[in-house]
């Protein structure tokens, strides 16, 4: 589709000898032959911490030596799959061979399948959300980017090789105008068979890591990134339809002075109670660390201004969800020592954080490229959280899992 010759995960198989091909799948899969709350990679065994939380394991479910997957999402469907969406077959993690993939356990997380492209436009897809509909349907979003216009940028950094960017800008080369006009830009598309297939993508208007919710009412709701009459902001979108259009419907208070200085960024939003919608910021300043939060008392039409919370989540984005019980959990990476990710329940709807019950999920990352956690509920007080980072000094960043429980 994109005229690249950038070789697919299946290509990467296909060239490596039958030893070889096993290995990468079991690293896919994880440790495969473990039982429900055994000891696995880095928990070697049930570990309570402070807020009285259970670290049942933690593990590596997807690592590929020859890619770089990240921005992990995570959905349960109604069956007890849980599936797992993100940015892989990709080298790097600003190149342009970004593609959206998906993985499945049929085992409350301990093995996973091998990852399925389940997207593939022409440009850089970033980021995936995954929420699975009322009605069953499963909706997936990612947004793409202008890496053509970044490659000195790049170069300038010197994070990177100057042959492997110039391999970047060949294949950017091959872009259309045409291309470049028609899939830059935000996208969502449905799956009506579980993922098996997906319909076309739709224009979402907006973007964020998580992608959209639906509320009590069977709308859907995103609130993200997007540009409004050629400047930043933080939009407000809508469907009807199930994510078979979007329009916009308005945009968060937040002034193009107060995006500069904050870095307001990669929203998340809950609905705690009728009419009632949370939403959760991340901020890119370290001087600033912590994540803030808006809400909406009026169903979405107007919001307050954002706020911080005690949720120190330095340069990473927050996924909140309602627990079985009617809680709201945030789930949120930390890009400072000791690097890792965090959890924390609150009682009244992102009033009030308890942060003397912060619950640290894992702080065994090796730097800053890691996080964008998101959580599922596999049953009542029973969780799985996601996210990446690097597992091995000298290796790329994988998918990793933790799977833990609370107390009460």
């Amino acid at each position: 589709m994109s005229g690249s010759k950038h070789p697919t995960r299946r290509e990467f198989l296909g060239g490596l000898s039958t030893a070889a091909a096993l290995s990468l799948m079991q690293a896919c899969r994880g440790s495969g032959k473990q039982e429900e709350g055994s000891p696995t990679d880095q928990a070697s065994k049930p570990q309570v911490t402070g807020s009285g939380a259970t670290i049942r394991w933690s593990k590596a479910i997807c690592k590929d030596p020859d890619n770089y997957p990240a921005w992990p999402t995570i959905a349960r469907t109604a069956e007890g799959d849980l599936l797992v969406v993100f940015s892989g077959d990709r080298e790097e993690h600003v190149c342009p061979y970004g593609k959206t993939e998906m993985i499945r356990s049929q085992d409350r997380g301990v093995t996973w399948s091998m990852p399925k492209i389940i997207n593939s436009t022409p440009l850089d897809d970033r980021d995936a959300g995954l929420i699975l509909l009322q009605s069953g349907t499963l909706v997936v979003s990612w947004f793409t980017v202008k890496t053509w216009e970044k490659l000195d940028y790049y170069r300038g950094m010197k994070r990177w090789a100057d042959h492997q960017i110039d391999g970047w800008e060949r294949h950017c080369r091959k872009l259309s105008e045409e291309t470049r006009q028609r899939w830059l830009g935000n996208w969502t598309r449905r799956s009506t068979n579980g993922g098996q297939t997906w319909e076309p993508a739709v224009d979402s208007i907006a973007s964020a890591p998580h992608g959209p919710i639906q509320l009590q009412d069977s709308r859907l709701l995103y609130v993200g990134t997007a540009e409004l009459e050629g400047s930043p902001a933080i939009v407000c979108s809508s469907s009807d339809d199930e994510a078979r259009s979007w329009r916009q419907i308005g945009s968060l208070p937040v002034s193009e002075e107060d995006l500069e200085k904050y870095g307001f960024t990669e929203p998340h939003i809950a609905e705690v109670a009728k009419d009632e919608i949370y939403c959760i910021l991340r901020t890119h300043h370290l001087s600033i660390g912590y994540n803030y939060a808006s809400r909406s008392l009026d169903g979405d039409r107007t919001w307050s201004n954002p706020e911080a919370t005690p949720l120190y989540g330095y340069d990473q984005p927050g996924h909140l969800l309602i627990l079985n019980d009617g809680r709201l959990l945030c789930t949120y990476g930390r890009r400072a020592e000791p690097f890792g990710c965090r959890a924390c329940v609150s009682e009244d709807g992102g009033r009030t954080w308890p942060m003397d019950q912060e619950i640290i999920l894992c702080d065994d990352a090796p730097n800053t490229n890691m996080g964008y956690p998101a959580t599922a509920e596999i049953e009542p007080r029973e969780l799985l959280t996601v996210h990446y980072q690097i597992a091995q000094p000298g290796e790329k960043v994988s998918i990793h899992a933790t799977r833990w429980s609370l107390a009460t």
